[in-house]
């Protein structure tokens, strides 16, 4: 009979790793470990692209048959920040009043050590299921995104590896375990604006031309200007102005030239080529005649929706019956792995409550770890009975 794992002593040993992006410091092989003592294969795969610093990722697959229901998540974590105004040590996963402490427990080492909790309780509740059980694990989540879950599932395309449905571990709950499921998520476009202007002396503006005047009327424009309504789904879009540069060191001296950075978090409403269309005849209409201008732009993920169906009410009744809560399906927060996935097959997050992931003396309650592991167990049950 497989063993059962301890989420608790598993987020702890994992937390020890220090696995700072794009370090992995040992974490992964902890994991490997873990599965491979519950029979998965276990295939480290490390890329790496020019300019960027080289990604270890674990492909890990328990059976062959079908369906196969993937867990995806990340063992890198961010910087702990100031070390001295954490309570403890980041790196100890120092386990005090029924709380585990330590960069990860939360975002999402606490996860990763659920899923592989609720399968050993589910191996030893069934000694043998049709289908398979996969976990793709990045080491790139909180970094540039490059040589992580995207590289993972090229590989996997490659290999004849076709997942059949997946569950993200990000932390999706705002207040209590059980409140949410993501079931999508917004676009986020980044964009640079530069304004060029004639540089001059204030004293003689007609002999001039202020690019901060042109660009601040733009910025107005920019920041009242209503994207949409939303829809069922998803809250409007939204932009907000990031960044002001200047840099003109002169109290007399009209600058040459003046930016702003601003961000738009857009829904399934809108597309790229539309957004940056509308973008452009915004700063011209508002930025006056003449006005030259550079518009750059970078999208880190697009709007999604893995529509509601038998995946996620898969996951609502099982959130449901552990913790007596019917989970909203929701589309708020950042960006994640699951905007990679999304092409691939249907995809759903849930994880932990997420209050204290990135802050310092970030951390989860065993209670919260065990429950979480629960509501795994739960979805494999109802996933695989179907």
């Amino acid at each position: 009979m497989p063993k059962i794992v301890d989420p608790v002593v598993l987020t702890q040993a994992l937390i020890r790793c220090p696995s700072v992006t794009p370090a992995d410091a040992g974490a992964q092989a902890v994991l490997a470990e873990a599965l491979e003592s519950l029979g998965f294969r276990c295939m480290p795969l490390r890329f790496e692209a020019e300019g960027e610093a080289p990604i270890d990722n674990l492909f890990a697959r328990l059976g062959e048959g079908r369906p196969n229901f993937g867990f995806a998540g990340h063992t890198d974590v961010v910087p702990v920040g100031d070390a001295e105004a954490w309570t403890c040590d980041p790196f100890a996963g120092e386990l005090a009043d029924n709380i585990i402490y330590g960069r990860g427990a939360n975002d999402m080492k606490g996860a990763i050590a659920a899923f592989v909790a609720a399968v050993s309780r589910y191996l030893a509740a069934h000694k043998a299921f049709d289908g398979s059980i996969s976990l793709l694990i990045t080491g790139d989540e909180e970094g540039p995104a490059v040589n992580g879950t995207i590289r993972i599932l090229d590989w996997m395309a490659e290999s004849g590896e076709q997942l059949d449905m997946c569950l993200v571990g990000e932390p999706t709950n705002r207040a209590v375990l059980g409140d949410m499921i993501k079931i999508g998520r917004r676009g986020s476009l980044s964009c640079t604006l530069t304004v060029d202007g004639v540089q001059g002396h204030v004293a003689y503006p007609h002999l001039a031309d202020n690019p901060a005047s042109r660009l601040v009327a733009v910025l107005v424009a920019l920041d009242t200007e209503v994207l949409d309504e939303g829809n069922t789904h998803f809250q409007p879009s939204n932009l907000e102005i990031t960044d002001i540069v200047i840099g003109n060191p002169a109290a007399n001296v009209i600058p040459a030239q003046a930016s702003a950075h601003f961000n738009i978090r857009f829904n399934t409403e809108q597309t790229t080529k539309g957004l940056l269309d509308r973008l452009r005849a915004i700063i011209e209409r508002a930025g006056g005649d003449g006005l030259s201008y550079r518009l750059n732009h970078h999208q880190s993920g697009g709007a999604f929706l893995t529509p509601p169906g038998a995946f996620s009410k898969s996951l609502a009744d099982a959130v449901e019956a552990v913790t007596g809560t019917r989970p909203e399906l929701g589309t708020t927060g950042g960006t994640s792995d699951a905007r990679f996935i999304k092409g691939h097959c249907p995809v759903a997050e849930f994880g932990l409550v997420g209050s204290t992931m990135h802050k310092i003396d970030e951390c989860v309650a065993v209670a919260e770890l065990e429950a979480l592991g629960a509501i795994y167990e739960a979805v494999l049950e109802r996933v695989f009975a179907q």
